[in-house]
Parts: structure tokens; C-alpha cells; sequence
């Protein structure tokens, strides 16, 4: 047996040329022992090798209990068919957990995790040397390495070309095998030079005379020799050149690939104990990510477990939220829960993310628990949902399920403009040492990837912009190929361009680079950096781990969503207006509920600026679906989505509503599953239970068709699930035109379905947005204005439709303007919306700030502004162009002469109200007074809105045919 220990995999970014996953699946074909996957200064690939070797042996094993039974996969296949790859394979190669060391100043090096010591002591080094770098960079010393390396195998890399060693190397290499006795080992590589044979000699004959044994290693790049041309055009994406230009940087040959066992003897035949040692060696590795025993903080507090803790609050929250007394079905709903999160000591979980929230409230910061978290009671008692699970149909096994054996899932959302707090509260309370964001791996996909892979094989830019606008879409290829090269004026026979679209199908799903999740952390009870490597983020003040979401669930590591959500900004804003000038203290939970002029106003598409019933499909669909309770919300926020649309969802279900058509169910069962939306499957938990019910899935089947609609844009999985689908509602008596419409429906899902409870939280964003716009139109319209940027709407459509409400909007002014805009008495015992500086373009806030602190009884001129606040001139000019000084009586052109007089920096200390800024006076200028169109014109140059006059009021008259002659 043979093992690879060397292995550069595309989690080396722009360096190696194939997937973890093809390694494992390529070393299982060849009969190697073991691999290990050894990136650059990172483990970020490490899980996914892990995950493929674990489904091989699935595989594997089931394949042998299959011939053991001398049961018969199937069907002879075809002749010429290939055989699935499980068929060919006898061995699971072992995977260890390794990374390649890259030093600043010393030789590279493999460290192999032999236990789980030696995992904690690698993810450590790797953290420090990230830690010390920007994002995606990695420095790590010499003396990094010798401080300790227990519990790792080390293979030191002679510098790659070189015939004899270099003094400083030999020195090193010294240093290290007397630091590491036993555990230091010399790697021979091929260069596939030609002097391989004479290199491996004396690199041998030096590593004797310093004790060092040495291992044979391919140091494959590849998996196959066929990623060779795509590996070139990595290196020249990663140099900035072209392939053509690569010169000794482009790979001479396709040998740096993974080689089988007789390969490695034939490359190594006169040192075959290296290539023996490589198996010794990875018997000694036993590591393996199994291993990783994943503990969630304790969050025991003052003496009381985490059982007691959450029983306690779960309770108290009961009480809080049923003041009269709460139903015995919701007693006992919680109590089943509280019974089940014993079972599976998940209690710690459920307590940060309430402390997480707690502390949020505790801030005034507006959040809300979504997704599958709002199927609970415990959630709803603790506050991390506002949504009471008797609501729907939901069940609490679609969120916690003892048959999954999965971690909960909880997504909270919390102000956009505030989440940053959260975040380092996060971090403040755990130590960057024990909590970290996931990563976010982002993948090449066709514009990318045309537009990369494109320079680097030499097309010109015109050539890569056809390319990128009209011949590809999201996910690749669009029509056929040739068909669509011509139409755009290319020649589908051209060798270049050819291969060049070859190589961009093939570069398609790679990965490119790291970045952040968008709020998924990671905590733990011990330290972070012995589980996985910590990093820093781009962001100020952000660290990260490299694994992503599917990493982690694949280790069974728990995560705390922190998301951000806009419009949880502008109902706080809201909330606080409403205390400020009506004394009425409002939150989510209570709101006067089912109000009929809040539902009357969505009946007529009244929509412009809500929460997620916003977009013209929406306003298209709200006066077919006339809602009028809360449930029917829910389905509204559920059902314009493109997976019901592209389901063939809508037009039944509202056919049904209107009595345009009968509702009809195929059979008592199904129709338990489907009575609540009149027969049309609309959400995920639907569609999970049409398959249990109708196709006799086990809940385990029903669970993974979830996890493919949740996956399919990534991995496009769900059609796997079509033949067990179909046979399994034949055989409960459904015809098969039912059953294949079933389907395309489940299918649907795939591109965008909402579970029940996910849309009921968002259903309640809803319904507050209503109501707020409803009844308080002015406060509405302010607080949305001043949660910008967010939503469909820009603020010059925000503030027409205010008006259209009846609200009296004020423009910018010097004196009564603040940064936010504001509410102020219209005279008429009613408030009006003052524009605030915010809305001019390229104003600062802090420039906001000084105007209005340094205002005092009121400015008398752009110069009195000057002086006293202490803004540029240019800030001046920026106000003036927004008409800013119209109350001190100053035309748009006569303030904006003022300010561009104004050329000082600062006020000069003395001569002051003598001079202007430069010491030089001037006669009074008589500038020509602005048209309207002038005006409207200015308006929206200085804040993309204007309150004079719409512009197309000023074309009517042109747009307008002249009246006929009588």
C-alpha cells in the first residue's frame, strides 16, 4: 500500500487545479491507502475531502452487503457504459487532516495531524499567522514552528529545482530535525526535469547525514492529467498575464498529477523505502475529523445548569406572553419541547441565542427569530420570535428532530444599521478565541468566470463583454453553442475561442476566494483556534474561520445567525416617533392585531414602501388575493416566489379562492396536508409531508428531498428524488399525471420556497409595515427615509406617495433641518415631514451635525454658517445646491454665489464680518431668477427628489395631442 501526503488541492486558490472531492474519489480508484490534502497555510478544503471519503465507504459498503447477498445493483449496463465509480472501488483511502507551511522565512513544510493534539496545535499555527495578516494572507516564521509541533508528523521540501542544498536550507533543516527527532521526515518530489534521478540521490545523501528519513510524494497539483491546460490558466489569472506569456511558469507537462501505486514505485524505483515509509507514516497519522468532539459554550449561570435555566425563562416567557393565562395546548406544546431539547442537550443553544436577543432588547435594538425557529414555543417564550406557533400547521420536529440528530437552526434578524453592536457584543462576551463568523466560499461562477478565464487566454475585451451579456447566463452555457457564437458575430470554429469556453465550463464551480458569512457564528466552550483556524475578515474588527455552512453542518457545529434585516431599522424608527410625539409605546407583539382598515389598504395594493409586499408582482396579486387575516398574509408572502410561480401554483390557488373552481383533494390524507391552502402545496413542510403521506417516503427520505430543496441551486439535487417519487404514488393508487404534477411542484421549491413558519415572521413584518402606513403615514414615511438605503423604492417615489397620503412634506432647510428628517407641527394639529441633510447627495453626517449644533437661534447667511459651524465651503455650495437657504430669503444661484465666494478653508481670525475669505470686496451680483424646469432639474441633481413639481408636469402639454377642431 501506498499513501500521498502531499496533496495541493483548488482551496489553494489559483494554484491547484481540482477539487478535494476528486482527489478522494481518483486515490479510492487507484488503491491508495491514504491521501492527505495539504493546502497552503489552510484547512479550508480539508472538510470536504472528508464528507466525499465518508460517502465512499458508504458506498463502498453498500455495494458489498449488495454482492454478499448476491443481490444485483441493477440491470447490466449497455456495453461501452461506464461503470459508477462505487462499482470500481475495493478501498477508502484514509484521509488526514494536513497543511502545507508556508514560511516568510524558512523551507515549506507539511504538517500532518497524527492526533487530535496535533489538529489543535496546526489550527493554532495557522490562526497566528493569519491573525498577523490582512484578509487571505498568511505569515508565518520559522520560529513560529519551533516553539512546538506536538502531536504532528513533519515533511520538510527541499527547495524544488535545486541539485544540492543551499546553506541557509541545510542550516534550517539541522535545526528542525534536532528540534523534531523522529517526527521531521525530507519529501522527494519529482520536478520532471530530467534530473530527478540524480536530485533524489543527493537530497537523500544529505538527509542521511542529518538523520532525516525520506518519503516519496507526488505533490500532485492535479487530480488527472486533463486539468493541466485549466492549472495554466489558474497560474495566469493569479500573475495577472496571459497563458501565452507564462513562460517557465506554466507547467511543462500533466505529471504533477496523483499517482497510483505502481506509478510511485516506477518514479522512486531506486529509493522504494521512501515510497514504503509514506504508508508507515500515515499509520502513525489517526486523526481524523471524526475526532473533533464540537462542545457548545456550558452557559451555566450563578450555579443553575442550562436545563433549569431554560425551563425558568421558557416559563417566566409564558406567563409574559399569555397575561390571562395561556392555552392548554401551548402548555403542553412546551412542555413537549422543553422535554425534547432535554433529550438531545441542546438547552446551551437555545440560551445564547436568548441572551443574544436579551441583550439586543436591552439596547433598543429591534430583532426578530424567523425560518424554522418560529415552529416553537420555547422560542416564542424567550422572545427570539414574535410569531405564536398556533398559527399554521407547524410542528416543532421541522425545527428539532431527535430522527435528524441535526443541530436546531435559528436565524435572527436584527436592525440593519445597529447589527454591528450585536456582533461585538458577540465577541466581547466569548473572546475572539472562542467565537468566529463562518466563511463564505465564493465560488466562480459565468460572468467571473468568462471574464477571467477569457483574459487570461488572450480574447479581447469586446470579445469577453459578447461573451459575458449574451452567450452565458448565471449558471453556464445558454442555448446551443454554435447557434449562439454566431449570433453574436463569433466564429464558432475558432480554436482560441473554443478552447477557451471548454476551459471556462471546466473552471465553473471552483472556488475563488473567502469571504464572510453574512452573520453565522461559531461558538464554543474551549478555544475556537483548536477546532478550526481563525482569521481576520476585511472588515474592521471581524474574525472568521474558513470553514463555510455546509462545513460545519457536515461536524455537527452548532451556529448563531445574526442577520440583518432593513426594515427592522425603520419599524424601531417608527416605534420611537410614535413614543416621541403620540406617547404610544408599540412593539411586534402589540400592535392592534387584525385591523380591517390595515387589510382594506392592502386589498387596493396600497404597497409602496411595506415589507416584502412591495414589487409589482406583489401589487399585481394583493387585489386578486384580497387578504384579510393574517393567515392569508402568510400565504401571500409565501406564494409570489419563483418556486411557486415556476410550480404552477398561483393561478390554481386563486382559481380556488374565488370559487372559480372546486376544491378537491385525491384523498382524505392528502387533503389534511393541503386544506388549509385550498389544495396547492405552497410551503416546504407541504411538500415534505405530500411526500411521507402519498409517495410513503420515511420521514429520513423526507428529510433529505428538504435538505435538496434547500440546496438546489447549489447542487441541483432534487430530481434524484423523481423515480422514488413517482413509484411511491403509484403505489398508494395516485395517477401518474397527478403524481408528475406533484413533483414539478416539490420542484418548484427548489428555486425559492418559503417553510410555513418563515413566512408567518415575515408575514407579521407585514402586517406591522401596514399598519404603520395606515395609521400613521407621516411617521411611516420619516422613519422609512431614514433607514435608506433598503427596499425597492427610491426616496423621491417614498415621499410622493407620502404626499399622495396626505402628508405635508417640507423641504431641506438651514435653520430647522436636522441629519435624519424629522416630524414637525404642520399648524393644523397634524405633523409634517421635514426633509432632512441626509437626503442631499454627498453630504456628510458629521458636517450634518456641526450645522445643527452650532445653529443656536438661527442662521442669518451662508457666511454666518461658515463661521459658526466651521464647515468647508464646499459643504456650503453642496447645501446650496439643494436650495438649502431658501428660508433666509436666498435664491438657489444667489446662495450658491455666496458660497463659492467663500474660498478660505476657515475663517480668517481677523477682519472678520469686514472681509470674505480672501480679503477682497465685492459688488453685489444680479443673477437671472431659475425656471421651474431649472428648479426640478437642480432638485434631483442635489437629492434625487424634489417636492416643486413631477416632471413630466412640465412635457404635459407637448405629450398631450392637440383637442380636435370642432
Amino acid at each position: 500500500m501506498v499513501a500521498e501526503l502531499s496533496i495541493t488541492s483548488n482551496f489553494t486558490f489559483l494554484t491547484g487545479a481540482s477539487h478535494p472531492e476528486e482527489y478522494m474519489q481518483r486515490a479510492a480508484l487507484m488503491g491508495l491507502s491514504a491521501v492527505a490534502v495539504a493546502d497552503v497555510n489552510s484547512v479550508a478544503g480539508i472538510v470536504r475531502a472528508h464528507t466525499e471519503a465518508r460517502k465512499i465507504a458508504r458506498e463502498v459498503a453498500d455495494l458489498a452487503a449488495r454482492e454478499a447477498e448476491g443481490r444485483l445493483i441493477g440491470p447490466p449496463a449497455p456495453e461501452g457504459t461506464p461503470r459508477p465509480p462505487s462499482a470500481e472501488i475495493r478501498n477508502v483511502p484514509r484521509l488526514i487532516p494536513a497543511a502545507r507551511l508556508v514560511l516568510s522565512d524558512g523551507p515549506e513544510i507539511t504538517a500532518l495531524a497524527a492526533t487530535r493534539a496535533g489538529w489543535a496545535r496546526l489550527c493554532r499555527l495557522i490562526s497566528r499567522g493569519r491573525l498577523r495578516a490582512s484578509k487571505g494572507d498568511c505569515t508565518l516564521r520559522l520560529e513560529d514552528v519551533l516553539e512546538g509541533m506536538e502531536g504532528l508528523e513533519l515533511l520538510l521540501h527541499p527547495p524544488a529545482r535545486a541539485l544540492d542544498w543551499p546553506g541557509d536550507f541545510r542550516a534550517q533543516a539541522a535545526r528542525l530535525a534536532r528540534r523534531f527527532p523522529g517526527r521531521m521526515h525530507l519529501a522527494l518530489a519529482p520536478v520532471y526535469d530530467g534530473q530527478d534521478a540524480r536530485r533524489f540521490a543527493l537530497w537523500a545523501e544529505a538527509a542521511a547525514a542529518l538523520g532525516l528519513p525520506t518519503v516519496a510524494s507526488a505533490r500532485p497539483l492535479l487530480h488527472h492529467g486533463r486539468r493541466r491546460r485549466l492549472a495554466d490558466v489558474l497560474t495566469a489569472i493569479r500573475t495577472g498575464t496571459q497563458v501565452d506569456a507564462l513562460g517557465r511558469a506554466a507547467l511543462a507537462n500533466a505529471e504533477q498529477r496523483l499517482r497510483a501505486p505502481a506509478e510511485m514505485r516506477r518514479l522512486f524505483r531506486d529509493h522504494a523505502a521512501a515510497v514504503e515509509r509514506t504508508e508507515a507514516l500515515a499509520a502513525r497519522c489517526t486523526f481524523s475529523l471524526d475526532d473533533l468532539r464540537y462542545e457548545y459554550p456550558s452557559e451555566v449561570a450563578e450555579g443553575e445548569s442550562a436545563a433549569d435555566r431554560l425551563a425558568r425563562l421558557a416559563r417566566e416567557g409564558l406567563a409574559w406572553r399569555y397575561p390571562e393565562g395561556a392555552p392548554e395546548r401551548v402548555r403542553r406544546l412546551m412542555e413537549h419541547e422543553l422535554a425534547l431539547i432535554a433529550k438531545l442537550n441542546y438547552e446551551p443553544y437555545f440560551l445564547t441565542v436568548r441572551d443574544v436577543v436579551a441583550f439586543a432588547r436591552s439596547r433598543g435594538i429591534l430583532c426578530q427569530g424567523r425560518g424554522s425557529a418560529a415552529n416553537s414555543v420555547v422560542c416564542y417564550c424567550l422572545g427570539v420570535t414574535s410569531v405564536s406557533p398556533e398559527i399554521g400547521t407547524m410542528v416543532f420536529e421541522r425545527f428539532v428532530s431527535e430522527a435528524r440528530d441535526e443541530p436546531p437552526d435559528i436565524d435572527v434578524d436584527f436592525e440593519h444599521e445597529r447589527r454591528e453592536e450585536v456582533i461585538q457584543w458577540i465577541y466581547a462576551r466569548y473572546g475572539r478565541h472562542r467565537a468566529g463568523l463562518c466563511a463564505t466560499v465564493i465560488h466562480y461562477r459565468a460572468k467571473r468566470a468568462i471574464r477571467e478565464v477569457g483574459r487570461a487566454m488572450g480574447l479581447s475585451e469586446d470579445i469577453v463583454a459578447a461573451l459575458s451579456s449574451q452567450l452565458w447566463g448565471a449558471h453556464g452555457m445558454s442555448g446551443t453553442e454554435a447557434e449562439r457564437l454566431a449570433e453574436i458575430g463569433l466564429d464558432p470554429a475558432d480554436r482560441r475561442l473554443r478552447l477557451t469556453l471548454e476551459l471556462i465550463e471546466e473552471i465553473m464551480g471552483f472556488p475563488r476566494h473567502l469571504s464572510q458569512h453574512v452573520g453565522g457564528f461559531v461558538v464554543t466552550e474551549g478555544r475556537l483556534d483548536e477546532l478550526c483556524p481563525v482569521e481576520n475578515a476585511s472588515m474592521e474588527d471581524r474574525t472568521v474561520i474558513c470553514w463555510d455552512k455546509d462545513d460545519i453542518d457536515a461536524l455537527g457545529i452548532l451556529k448563531v445567525d445574526v442577520l440583518a434585516l432593513g426594515m427592522l431599522t425603520c419599524i424601531r424608527k417608527a416605534f420611537e416617533l410614535l413614543r416621541q410625539h403620540h406617547g404610544a409605546d408599540y412593539t411586534l407583539a402589540t400592535l392592534p392585531q387584525e385591523d380591517p382598515r390595515v387589510y382594506e389598504m392592502l386589498c387596493r395594493a396600497d404597497s409602496l414602501g411595506l415589507f416584502q409586499v412591495e414589487s409589482r408582482a406583489q401589487m399585481n396579486f394583493l387585489p386578486r388575493m384580497k387578504p384579510r387575516c393574517f393567515y392569508d398574509l402568510v400565504i401571500q408572502v409565501a406564494i409570489i416566489r419563483p418556486g411557486p410561480i415556476q410550480g404552477d401554483m398561483v393561478h390554481p390557488y386563486i382559481r380556488r379562492r374565488n370559487g372559480e373552481e372546486p376544491v378537491r383533494f385525491p384523498s382524505d390524507a392528502l387533503g389534511e396536508v393541503l386544506g388549509k391552502t385550498l389544495g396547492v402545496p405552497l410551503f416546504q413542510e407541504q411538500a415534505m409531508q405530500i411526500a411521507i403521506v402519498g409517495a410513503g417516503f420515511t420521514p429520513e427520505e423526507a428529510d433529505r428531498l428538504r435538505r435538496a430543496l434547500a440546496t438546489f441551486k447549489k447542487h441541483g439535487t432534487v430530481s434524484a428524488f423523481r423515480t422514488r417519487f413517482l413509484r411511491g404514488m403509484a403505489a398508494n393508487g395516485y395517477d401518474r399525471a397527478f403524481a408528475e404534477r406533484c413533483f414539478a411542484q416539490i420542484e418548484g421549491f427548489g428555486a425559492y420556497g418559503f417553510p410555513e413558519s418563515h413566512a408567518a415572521s415575515f408575514a407579521l413584518l407585514v402586517y406591522a409595515s401596514a399598519w404603520l402606513k395606515r395609521h400613521h403615514p407621516a411617521v411611516y414615511a420619516c422613519a422609512l427615509l431614514n433607514a435608506q438605503p433598503m427596499g425597492f423604492y427610491a426616496p423621491a417615489q417614498i415621499v410622493r406617495d407620502a404626499r399622495a397620503h396626505g402628508v405635508e412634506v417640507r423641504p431641506v432647510c438651514i435653520n430647522r433641518s436636522y441629519w435624519d428628517n424629522a416630524l414637525e407641527p404642520d399648524g393644523r394639529g397634524g405633523q409634517a415631514l421635514r426633509l432632512g441633510f441626509r437626503q442631499i447627495r454627498g453630504l456628510k453626517e458629521e458636517d450634518a451635525a456641526w450645522i445643527a449644533a452650532a445653529r443656536g437661534n438661527g442662521y442669518r447667511s451662508v457666511e454666518d454658517v461658515w463661521r459658526r459651524a466651521g464647515v468647508a465651503p464646499a459643504v456650503l455650495a453642496r447645501l446650496a445646491e439643494a436650495d438649502a437657504f431658501a428660508d433666509l430669503g436666498l435664491a438657489r444661484r444667489a446662495a450658491l454665489w455666496e458660497a463659492k465666494a467663500l474660498r478660505a478653508p476657515a475663517p480668517l481670525p481677523l477682519f472678520a464680518g469686514e472681509l470674505d475669505g480672501e480679503g477682497i470686496e465685492e459688488p453685489a451680483a444680479h443673477l437671472p431668477a431659475m425656471r421651474l424646469g431649472e428648479e426640478v432639474v437642480e432638485d434631483y441633481v442635489a437629492m434625487r427628489l424634489t417636492l416643486r413639481a413631477h416632471p413630466v408636469a412640465l412635457l404635459r402639454d407637448r405629450l398631450t395631442p392637440p383637442a380636435a377642431a370642432p
